[in-house]
């Protein structure tokens, strides 16, 4: 009897794992629809690439390339491996903001909303259609439930191979500083940037979208964890204070809000897991790259480099498990989903270059305040286009989270009014 209460269980665990949000209750194809499976094939393709290249890094180092190397490959190896460290007579320093004549009261005013309703309308409507593709279902008719796009890793490489195009060509037409980084360190951001992607597109199988906006803006507090392990950063107090204020907010959030439509526990914990798996990964993400940014280089030449390595684990992850082909047949089966895609890469895209120019002309603290204001627009339109409710309390939680973030934004700038030396903004780099 006990044997067979636990296969009941188990059995009626698994479609909870596997499937969507909405219907829980329909088995998957099969167990290896799981999403940590799937997490695992993953992970098992792109160290098909990075052990053998971990290895040749080491076979190089060892055999002291830089001196002893010759040939048609030793300019490629000393750039992957070893670098190219400019001197201080060889920097080519970044195009300063100048000032012109049109530059008024007005006109500045003029460009901050244009880069407002940039920022604004390309990360909103990304919101949107990830919320879109991620959890409705395509070619659905009166007969028919349609089938739903489940390949994450599909996405994730769409959104890669743009935003390597928009950033190699921005390399080529504007001057950049001589690149200095070795770059298979690129990689390391590369990776735990493809997996923050995926697991933040694969939770929306699983928890609403305003609770990822709230889990998404409480990564300051891991950011803050990963700072010190990684960069063995110091933090001032009222960090500590906003940090906690916002995981007071966030659990008011998560307490009060009844669960979603034919959820079930197993569904609620996995899309915990996988959105700790976001926050820790794009963690990392983030101190890496700021780390790699000691080396002098632009803005453009880090996105350029770590989209490249993205687009390399992507494309041979998806070619070794045979989903590239799927996922250009689903393309092909639902021309809606092929322009939601297209869509969705020229959001991140554009967004990131509204990310470079709203830095460079205001600051980070402006950018942080314009992206902080939109995650809150982003959680009030998905419920209006999607139906989710919040209660007086998640309201109150979501109010206090917006509130903390604000007043990071506001202390940071004390500080640098004082000369004190303000903690960095996180990477702009990969925000999607």
């Amino acid at each position: 009897m006990d044997a067979r209460w636990w296969a009941v269980v188990v059995l009626a665990a698994l479609p909870a794992l596997g499937a969507g949000g909405e219907t829980p209750e329909a088995p998957p194809e099969s167990w290896t629809q799981l999403w940590f499976f799937r997490f695992l094939v993953n992970a098992a393709g792109y160290a098909s690439f990075m052990v053998p290249g971990y290895f040749l890094v080491q076979y190089f180092r060892r055999k002291n390339y830089l001196e002893t190397g010759r040939g048609l490959c030793f300019p490629l190896v000393k750039a992957c491996v070893f670098g190219n460290e400019p001197k201080a007579s060889e920097e080519v320093p970044l195009a300063p903001r100048t000032e012109t004549s049109e530059t008024t009261p007005l006109w500045q005013a003029l460009k901050l909303v244009f880069c407002a309703m940039g920022l604004q309308v390309s990360y909103l409507t990304w919101g949107v259609l990830q919320e879109r593709v991620m959890t409705r279902s395509y070619g659905a008719t009166a007969t028919s439930q349609g089938e739903r796009f489940t390949d994450s890793q599909f996405l994730v490489l769409m959104n890669r191979v743009l935003a390597l195009i928009v950033a190699g060509f921005s390399c080529i037409l504007c001057k950049q500083p001589r690149h200095g980084a070795p770059m298979y360190r690129y990689s390391f951001a590369s990776l735990s940037n493809v997996l923050s992607s995926w697991c933040q597109y694969e939770a929306l199988k699983f928890v609403s979208f305003p609770t990822q906006v709230l889990a998404k803006a409480s990564k300051v507090i891991p950011v803050m964890l990963m700072g010190k392990l990684v960069s063995r950063r110091s933090y001032e107090h009222w960090e500590y204070l906003t940090a906690g204020l916002i995981s007071i907010g966030v659990s008011m959030f998560l307490l009060s809000s009844g669960p979603e439509p034919r959820s079930s526990p197993a569904t609620t914990l996995s899309g915990l897991i996988l959105l700790a798996g976001y926050i820790a990964f794009d963690s990392f993400t983030s101190n890496w790259q700021d780390a790699l940014f000691a080396y002098k280089m632009s803005s453009v030449q880090m996105m350029f480099g770590v989209n490249f390595f993205s687009c390399l684990f992507t494309i041979g992850s998806l070619l070794e498990q045979g989903a590239l082909l799927e996922g250009t047949r689903f393309m092909g089966r639902h021309s809606e989903f092929a322009a939601h895609a297209l869509l969705l890469s020229v959001c991140s895209a554009c967004g990131q270059l509204f990310i470079f120019y709203t830095i460079g002309q205001f600051g980070a603290a402006v950018f942080t305040i314009i992206m902080t204001l939109r995650q809150a627009f982003a959680i009030l339109l998905s419920c209006l286009l999607y139906g989710h409710t919040v209660t007086v309390v998640g309201g109150m939680g979501v109010a206090v989270v917006f509130a903390a973030l604000l007043l990071r934004v506001y202390a940071r700038g004390r500080l640098k009014q004082r000369g004190k030396k303000a903690v960095p903004v996180e990477s702009p780099v990969q925000k999607v």
